[in-house]
């Protein structure tokens, strides 16, 4: 074989530097491909941490609504139950001795200045196409068709048994809509890509209507009159916020009370946002708990445990269960005798008595509890939920043994913030559909729904309502999403400010203000226990010195109180900033008027009543001081809402040094 002679020359100098020129632009290629995915790694996990922020301060806000349900199932007792027969014999138009469901809503008379819809029942489809158009136009529905709807949506539900039986024909496919939320943008949304619902297009909408977002009473009117229209296709299942206490701290009472707050009626200032709260508390006792497929597929809002008995779901009455933020009934009596022990010394009326209707046993409320606030877990077994305070974590194993049992296919579920809208669990079994896009921050995720064919196979259709981030580069949104939940979570740090300064001070035993990253990190979570990645969060919310020690003080630079408040006592002032929200509840409750004002004195005993329950000690010098001040214009009345806005918790505007 003859030896190959390579010829040097031109030539051969071309190839060489062409080789040179194509190894260089390799190794570029190679290291732009490095930088980008370093660069999309990075913001992912920014993306990652700023969701996990969110969800672990929901669900803790979650755990403390749970662990004060005592408090405020008294303070409704206390304060609305007490003048219940006063409030329905005027305001609500409710007819003496009759049904207190049914409103002589036809008293209730439609001025000619009104230009929204006008209902007539039954409903038709172009009349639910009409309210579909004047909430799109921002328009309000009357108080007169409010009333009249809810009437007849109630005696509707009244109808539907506990676990709703669905069948899916050949010819058919069957749309399943997860959390809302008050996102009217993503209803419309969903019935503009999927259809309108009719005898053909059925759907079952999965609870969690209402709270949060800002259209929860559009969202319940346009799903309540698809119910009457479509009565044997269209269903509902109730969700863990159908339920008034809970509406109360997460913006559904709020909401009613500001868009249904005066009417004038013969010269009388009439407030009908409390009658159709009233109505509301007993139609979502009377939502169907679930729904059956095919007898095959469970759909809940929440999930199970190893406990959950759908025989005994089916029979308990599910209309008796108001609300589960209450305690049963042996605790509850324990609970307010204390409370009403440790308020009368400041002088509110005794307790009046709680309400005569029977209640389910513990066993049937246990049963609806973990159907509505459970969540699926990875690990085997079932344990309480305690990050939320309520429910089951349930393992792969508890969903076999429920399946097994029931000759069924599969879970599907809600109640659970999805990045992408929708996940599946246990090897497939059990799948979670969340439909509220945008739901911590604008672009922070994805809403989606089911299409589910004849044979049960699930097809995902996802969607985001955009009105800016279709605009923003992916970087963008990430920053912005970021931003938000740092700020969140800033704001939950301030409140615990003392109680993380004493436990940043038991690690600095020289008193230097430093302390290294893993006791920094370890004192974060101690107190504010939210299982957050501390230490690749610490570059935002703390200083370093060049050795790695942490400034832990500089952990509450970022955050101050709107007003400066010098005249209050410190612990006071966190106080008042942790608990604002539950106080805004309380003045929910007491401001009848919804005029915003209450008197000084009002303001001292509902501070007592909340401090008294939660045995939080204050001087009263200083609560007096602090009344007095914030009557800025001397007229003994105090504007709450300002006094809320000066407790509100601030971001100050100085650049975070790493």
């Amino acid at each position: 074989m003859e030896p190959t002679v390579s010829t040097m020359g031109c030539n051969a100098s071309a190839d060489y530097g062409k080789f040179r020129y194509n190894e260089t632009a390799i190794k570029a290629t190679v290291l732009i491909q490095r930088w980008y995915r370093c660069k999309r790694a990075q913001l992912e996990m920014r993306r990652r941490y700023s969701l996990a922020i969110f969800q672990s301060i929901e669900y803790a806000d979650e755990q403390e609504q749970t662990q004060l349900s005592s408090f405020f199932t008294f303070m409704l007792e206390h304060y609305v139950h007490r003048d219940e027969g006063a409030h329905t014999s005027t305001s609500s138009h409710v007819s003496p001795g009759a049904d207190l469901h049914v409103t002589a809503y036809e008293k209730i008379s439609v001025p000619d200045s009104y230009h929204g819809p006008r209902l007539s029942f039954p409903l038709t489809l172009a009349q639910a196409k009409a309210l579909l158009n004047a909430f799109k136009n921002q328009q309000l529905l009357h108080a007169r068709y409010v009333l009249q709807l809810l009437c007849e949506t109630r005696r509707v539900l009244k109808e539907k048994p506990n676990i709703t039986h669905v069948s899916v024909s050949y010819f058919k496919e069957i749309t399943i809509c997860g959390d809302l939320h008050g996102n009217l943008d993503d209803l419309l949304l969903v019935f503009h890509k999927n259809g309108l619902p009719s005898e053909n297009n059925p759907y079952v909408f999965n609870g969690d209507f209402v709270d949060r977002g800002k259209n929860s009473m559009e969202i319940l009117i346009i799903l309540f009159a698809f119910l009457l229209i479509y009565p044997n296709d269209f269903h509902l299942n109730r969700g863990n916020h159908e339920d008034y206490v809970l509406n109360l701290k997460y913006g559904f009472t709020r909401e009613v009370l500001k868009k249904y707050k005066h009417l004038i009626q013969e010269y009388v200032l009439q407030a009908h946002g409390r009658t159709i709260l009233y109505h509301l508390q007993d139609i979502f006792s009377w939502l169907p708990l679930a729904t059956l497929i095919n007898n095959k597929v469970l759909i809940v809002h929440g999930g199970i445990s190893d406990t959950t008995d759908l025989d005994l779901l089916k029979s308990l009455e599910r209309n008796k269960l108001k609300t589960l933020m209450k305690l049963p009934k042996s605790e509850t009596d324990r609970k307010n005798r204390m409370t009403t022990q440790g308020i009368s010394s400041s002088g509110c009326t005794e307790l009046s008595p709680s309400s005569s209707h029977p209640e389910l046993t513990e066993k049937e409320r246990k049963q609806v509890l973990d159907i509505l606030w459970s969540d699926p877990k990875k690990q085997l077994g079932c344990v309480p939920n305690r990050r939320r305070g309520g429910g089951c974590c349930f393992g792969p194993d508890t969903t076999e043994q429920l399946l097994e049992r029931y000759q069924l296919k599969m879970l599907i579920r809600s109640h659970q913030f999805k990045p992408d809208g929708y996940d599946l669990t246990h090897d497939g079994k059990v799948i979670t559909i969340f439909s509220a896009s945008n739901y911590y921050e604008e672009g922070s995720n994805r809403g989606a729904y089911i299409r589910m064919n004849p044979e049960l196979v699930p097809r995902f259709v996802q969607y985001q309502v955009c009105t800016c981030t279709d605009r923003q580069k992916n970087w963008e949104r990430v920053k912005t999403i970021e931003e938000s939940a740092l700020q969140t979570l800033q704001e939950k740090i301030f409140v615990h400010k003392l109680l993380l300064t004493e436990t940043f001070a038991k690690y600095d035993c020289n008193s230097t203000g430093r302390i290294p990253v893993s006791h920094w990190a370890a004192a974060m979570e101690s107190v504010l226990q939210l299982a957050l990645p501390w230490r690749t969060l610490k570059s935002r919310l703390v200083k370093t010195d060049p050795d790695g020690q942490v400034d832990y003080m500089s952990t509450f630079h970022y955050t101050d109180v709107a007003r400066p408040t010098r005249q209050v006592q410190p612990t006071l002032v966190e106080t008042l900033c942790k608990y604002r929200r539950d106080l805004q509840m309380i003045f929910n409750i007491m401001d009848e008027d919804q005029s915003g004002l209450i008197s000084p004195d009002e303001f001292r005993k509902m501070w007592k009543i909340f401090s008294s329950h939660l045995g939080i000690h204050s001087q009263d010098a200083a609560i007096d001081k602090l009344a007095r001040s914030i009557d800025y214009n001397k007229d003994d009345y105090i504007d709450f809402n300002e006094f809320l806005e000066a407790f509100h918790v601030v971001h100050k505007a100085e650049t975070k040094a790493a």
